[in-house]
């Protein structure tokens, strides 16, 4: 990541140095800028040379693993840095230790950026979706270099100042809370076309690069029609299938999901892409499971394509398409809540919509609709929910049959789709004017005198259930004993 954003800096003209306490790595970035064009960048072994090769007012892009490691780099740099320097911290940190090291900074007389960055290796190199925050003069003395290599689309390049504080290390957060969600509810449109229509990796790479071709276009889908197409080169097949079924992470969904529990935000289908990567990590556990339902008779009975029908493919096709996209809607709509949340608690005033325009190019979670998400919020700044956006709102309620159709049949077929039926259990229980969380706050005002609303009258209220269910048991007893 650092090598390639190094090498996109100074292609776009910006003369640039580097460091690295391995010294084969620095020479190796001085070697590929020589061989990419001789591009104006400088290789140093110390951290000293290295400081101190950098013109006044220094900005310094630190990319190294999160945590301890940082604030040691910080250290060493700091020591030689000047007044009015800034260092940018462009890993996955936790935004409350980029808000500790701004305040560590300003003592020193330095500014401070934790900035989000997301495309990967090939982002980096060609172009990420880049999301600082914190000192605002510490991005206006980069944002000459920042709006040039970031990822350009038709409304601008994929970089904004997010906010003060850690909001620009708490959006990228969020981005990868949203991103675990996408990725775990394209899993199951290929699950349940697999297991269920029966398709081949042939057929699955031809649907997925046709669905890139209209509303669901998106980075994601188009890699997903790629890793279906390479075989693998040790044996017969396509390589995807001889993977194993264990998901790693890197702890940025996990945060996501406790900052929701934290803010009372809801958050199913991220919450669930969690769990499904903790129980995929459970691999003998589950294969031990496998073969002891079998054995008790779940077998063929429920599993797989064997449903006791045939099954209509291009139908099956069609309806996946659509209940993945609607999914894909509430596990966006989740992450936007929870932005807007944050936001709320520290005052940072994140434009959601300008969020959704820097996520269109360069990131792992750009797609098409996030302009729609962006015009959306441009339509109403305040909008509660995506979900009742006028626009999604038609759209969600079009695609809701075949989304139903979809879940009904993994749940008849035994395939496990948690983030579509979360999804789906979230549109419905935000579109139902009454819940029945009414008998949830009298069973807490039974065993805990929590107290209740009532829909009839102001204030709040306690009743002596179990007293005046006792008295209704005994009345109940006499009519009775009278019949």
């Amino acid at each position: 990541m650092g090598q390639n954003l190094a090498l996109n800096v100074a292609e776009k003209g910006f003369p640039i140095s580097v460091y690295n306490r391995t010294a084969s790595k620095v020479d190796e970035t001085v070697g590929r800028a020589a061989a990419e064009g001789g591009l104006p960048l400088s290789g140093h072994h110390s951290p000293r040379d290295f400081v101190l090769s950098i013109s006044r007012p220094r900005s310094i892009i630190i990319l190294v693993k999160a945590g301890a490691p940082v604030d040691q780099t910080i250290a060493t740099l700091s020591q030689i840095m000047d007044p009015g320097d800034s260092i940018i911290d462009g890993g996955n940190e936790w935004y409350e230790n980029t808000e500790r090291r701004l305040r560590d900074a300003a003592t020193r007389g330095l500014l401070y950026l934790g900035m989000g960055v997301s495309g990967g290796e090939d982002g980096a190199r060609h172009g990420p979706s880049l999301m600082p925050g914190g000192h605002l003069q510490a991005y206006r003395n980069i944002q000459d270099v920042l709006t040039r290599v970031a990822a350009q689309v038709d409304d601008g390049p994929c970089v904004t100042f997010v906010g003060e504080g850690g909001a620009g290390n708490f959006v990228k957060m969020v981005h990868n809370g949203i991103e675990y969600g996408d990725m775990q509810l394209i899993s199951e449109a290929y699950d349940v076309l697999r297991t269920v229509g029966g398709l081949s990796n042939r057929e699955l790479a031809e649907i997925f690069a046709e669905w890139n071709r209209g509303e669901l276009e998106s980075f994601l889908i188009e890699i997903t029609a790629d890793i279906f197409r390479v075989p693998d080169e040790h044996g017969e097949g396509e390589l995807v299938d001889k993977i194993v079924d264990k998901t790693g992470m890197k702890g940025t969904g996990k945060w996501t999901v406790q900052q929701a529990a934290e803010l009372s935000v809801a958050a199913p289908t991220i919450a669930a892409s969690l769990d499904s990567r903790y129980l995929s990590g459970l691999k003998e556990e589950r294969e031990a499971a496998a073969r002891v339902l079998d054995q008790a008779g779940i077998g063929g009975e429920v599993l797989g394509p064997s449903l006791g029908r045939a099954i209509d493919k291009k139908r099956l096709v069609d309806d996946v398409r659509q209940a993945l996209y609607a999914s894909k809607i509430c596990s966006y709509a989740q992450g936007m809540n929870l932005l807007r949340a944050k936001s709320e608690e520290k005052g940072w005033n994140l434009n959601l919509g300008e969020l959704a325009r820097i996520w269109k190019g360069g990131c792992i979670i750009r797609a098409r609709f996030l302009d729609r998400i962006k015009k959306a919020y441009e339509r109403n700044r305040g909008l509660a929910n995506l979900i009742v956006d006028p626009e999604f709102a038609r759209e969600m309620v079009q695609r809701q049959g075949a989304w139903r159709r979809v879940v009904g049949l993994a749940i008849e077929a035994g395939i496990s789709t948690p983030g579509m039926c979360s999804s789906l259990a979230y549109f419905d229980t935000y579109r139902r004017a009454r819940l029945p969380a009414n008998l949830v706050q009298a069973q807490r005002d039974y065993f805990g005198a929590h107290t209740y609303e009532r829909v009839d009258r102001s204030g709040s209220f306690h009743t002596e259930w179990s007293k005046i269910a006792r008295q209704s048991k005994a009345g109940a007893g006499v009519l009775n004993g009278g019949l």
